[in-house]
């Protein structure tokens, strides 16, 4: 992801792949980051990359801990120097999901459901044979970045889409590149971690 960047951005998962593979496509539909996340990693490890081939690692994100409910995951450029990191936001995040974005150990960000009955009722019909593969065609999760006096930043819609989940992200403030970078890192690994709670 080089700045400046060409909004909205488009986030794909393949939800048919064995690991979990997301494609970034600026609004002219060019990839400007890919992540393949690793399978039957203990400490989860991250690396975002600026093309599909894998040949241009940009920035990693890594756990701080072995699996962990509270763990808190950092994020690096390519020569090292740290960017920030998320943490998921304890028992609060089982109703709503709730992360908090650092800028070293300030909370400088925070990400959250604009509406936690969407998700808890996506959660539940989603268990109904047959009908639960198509909630992806109405029940879209809106999730909001907001800095910590509360201004809204950036708004991540999760869009209708069937075998695949397609998110948008847009910018609706001015950031800085390093809280533009921070923010868009943050929303890739809460998207690979709330996939991963359902």
């Amino acid at each position: 992801m080089r700045m400046p960047l060409q909004y909205p951005l488009h986030l794909t998962f393949k939800l048919v792949a064995l690991a979990p593979q997301v494609y970034v496509r600026d609004a002219h539909g060019n990839t400007v980051a890919y992540i393949k996340q690793k399978l039957f990693k203990l400490k989860e490890s991250v690396t975002v990359f600026g093309d599909e081939r894998q040949t241009q690692p940009l920035y990693h994100i890594n756990a701080d801990r072995v699996i962990d409910f509270s763990a808190r995951y950092r994020f690096t450029d390519e020569v090292g120097r740290e960017l920030g990191s998320v943490k998921r936001r304890g028992m609060r995040s089982l109703w709503r999901a709730h992360y908090d974005i650092y800028e070293r150990d300030n909370v400088v960000m925070t990400i959250r459901e604009e509406n936690a009955w969407t998700k808890v009722i996506d959660n539940v019909v989603g268990e109904i044979p047959v009908i639960g593969w198509f909630t992806g065609y109405f029940l879209n999760p809106t999730y909001l970045v907001s800095r910590a006096d509360g201004a809204l930043a950036m708004r991540l819609r999760k869009k209708p889409a069937f075998l695949e989940s397609q998110f948008d992200i847009e910018r609706v403030a001015s950031l800085t590149e390093d809280e533009e970078r921070r923010a868009l890192l943050s929303l890739m690994m809460f998207l690979l971690l709330e996939r991963a709670r359902g």
